[in-house]
């Protein structure tokens, strides 16, 4: 059937109530053509926020918005939202505290609320926060410059949400933040059952963007001087679900290497219960797919795993990554992993570490499990007290720690290729070193010598590890190599790739980079 609509609107709204619809998205430029509002995107959350935080900002521009400057006071404040983690609500109702006082002082400056907790809480954001002008959801980005316009104009607050995507959207414009890599969404949901999840219900069930729309998308990021994409959804080993291809994944990989131009392709999140072998042959014999994989674990235990209904066993997973070794002996593997999930034991968390032992991890994200209510593992018994979780997390962070040095002290004189990067390096203003990606996704500082003043962000230089930590490389000699690009032309020239009007799976915008706050893709 047709789905449902939440709607709040005002009685005196000029659109009758109706849901905002694309169509409407141009017709708000005009207006500020002359006086041109600033707005400031805020981000919260996974991969799939970062992206769809490019969206709001391409949409909002294409709707005669500027971005403001950062010293700015914005017009317009969009929170891009996260609810997989317990103090998501709480990160966004103190955020929404502190800009009250500013809606009190510039009662004309708008704040808006989407993303997945926005479709979580729906209203209740404007009852404990009734400064907020506009609240959206996951599925109807495409309305917020309409929505902004009838706030503005009934002086009420306008709440929509829809329960399910109706179509990918064709006409979203995007404004990217990087010259050199882009996000790519090839899905938008997912079929999973996880029980510690709220994401499938914010999300919606897994759609599938055609290839070929998929392949559209790429070509263009690289036409503008992208050098690397990274496919995004839920579950990209699930692609091709819809159209009834269990191994569309594998040949949207070899396909993204006929692409001239396109130096890697990364991708991000498999799900173990669907890595197939022609993935792992995709990715060791297409030049450009890069020797990283990202593959969630969550735990080592069978029990959890199956309380958590997550698909898969510990054997399994280990297996997947002893194919992938022997296929390509210098993948780096980085994972997600739970502590503390509900009912879990001493004996099920050493499990943890043996399988973490036997994987040897380049890094990961973790997590102390945190309840979410709506999730089927918020009411199950055996929850366990902070203590005990702290002990495990600890436990785990020390384990990690000694296997990602050992893996990076491997590298040691190697020669690595660096594809250079803003922002990954805090300290590169004080140091004078500038820092960027590996093939394999690790993280490298370099000294630019000699070339320094003439390497840019979106360039590519070959330099000798020569330190490891932890967390990244150091590279203290001067590069071996380097390669100007079109990207870095692009950096130079202060342009970053804008596309649009192919078919694009989740709608996606990027923060001011101070306010991005990326972690895994939704901890799945």
């Amino acid at each position: 059937g047709a789905p449902t609509r939440w709607l709040r609107h005002s009685p005196r709204d000029p659109g009758g109530g109706r849901p905002a619809t694309l169509s409407d998205v141009m017709t708000t430029s005009a207006a500020h053509a002359r006086h041109p509002r600033t707005y400031q995107v805020r981000t919260y959350g996974c991969q799939m926020n970062v992206h769809d935080s490019e969206r709001i900002s391409g949409l909002l521009e294409s709707a005669g918005y500027v971005r403001a400057g950062e010293s700015d006071d914005p017009d317009v404040v969009v929170f891009n939202t996260c609810a997989v983690r317990e103090n998501a609500d709480n990160r966004l109702y103190g955020n929404l505290g502190h800009l009250r006082p500013v809606k009190e002082k510039r009662p004309q400056m708008q704040i808006a609320v989407g993303g997945c907790l926005a479709q979580k809480d729906r209203g209740e954001i404007v009852r404990r926060a009734p400064w907020v002008d506009v609240v959206f959801g996951t599925h109807n980005i495409g309305a917020l410059p309409t929505l902004l316009d009838r706030a503005r104009h009934n002086s009420a607050a306008e709440v929509e949400i829809l329960e399910s995507l109706e179509v990918f959207p064709s006409t979203l414009p995007t404004r990217r933040e990087s010259t050199y890599a882009g996000w790519v969404s090839i899905s938008v949901g997912c079929n999973n059952t996880c029980t510690f999840c709220i994401v499938p219900s914010l999300r919606g069930r897994e759609k599938d963007r055609r290839p070929g729309d998929v392949l559209a998308e790429v070509r263009a990021l690289v036409d503008e001087g992208v050098l690397e994409v990274t496919l995004l959804g839920q579950n990209v080993n699930s692609y091709g679900v819809e159209f009834g291809d269990r191994f569309a994944f594998g040949k949207l990989l070899r396909a993204c290497g006929g692409i001239d131009g396109l130096e890697r392709v990364r991708f991000t999140s498999p799900h173990p219960k669907d890595f197939t072998d022609d993935v792992i042959a995709a990715m060791a014999e297409t030049d450009n797919v890069c020797h990283s994989l990202h593959m969630p674990l969550q735990s080592g235990s069978d029990a959890v795993l199956r309380a958590m209904r997550r698909s898969y066993r510990a054997d399994r997973y280990l297996g997947i990554i002893d194919k992938v070794r022997a296929a390509m002996p210098d993948a780096a593997i980085t994972t997600d992993i739970i502590v503390g999930f509900p009912g879990e034991t001493d004996a099920d968390f050493e499990r943890t570490l043996d399988v973490v032992r036997a994987a040897r991890f380049s890094s990961a994200f973790t997590f102390q499990y945190s309840k979410r209510p709506g999730t089927p593992a918020a009411e199950m018994p055996g929850q366990l007290p902070k203590p005990v979780v702290q002990e495990r997390y600890d436990r785990l962070i020390a384990c990690l720690e000694e296997i990602t040095w050992a893996e990076n002290r491997r590298l040691l004189g190697r020669t690595v290729e660096v594809l250079v990067a803003v922002g990954e390096g805090r300290k590169d203003g004080r140091t004078g070193r500038l820092s960027g990606r590996a093939r394999d996704g690790r993280l490298v500082h370099f000294d630019a010598g000699p070339l320094a003043g003439r390497i840019r962000p979106g360039d590519l230089v070959e330099v000798v590890v020569s330190y490891a930590a932890p967390h990244h490389l150091n590279a203290d000699g001067e590069p071996v190599a380097h390669r100007r690009t079109r990207a870095g032309d692009a950096y130079e020239a202060g342009r970053t790739p804008r596309t649009g009007g192919v078919l694009l799976g989740l709608p996606t915008v990027g923060a001011p980079p101070p306010a991005t706050l990326a972690t895994s893709a939704c901890d799945r």
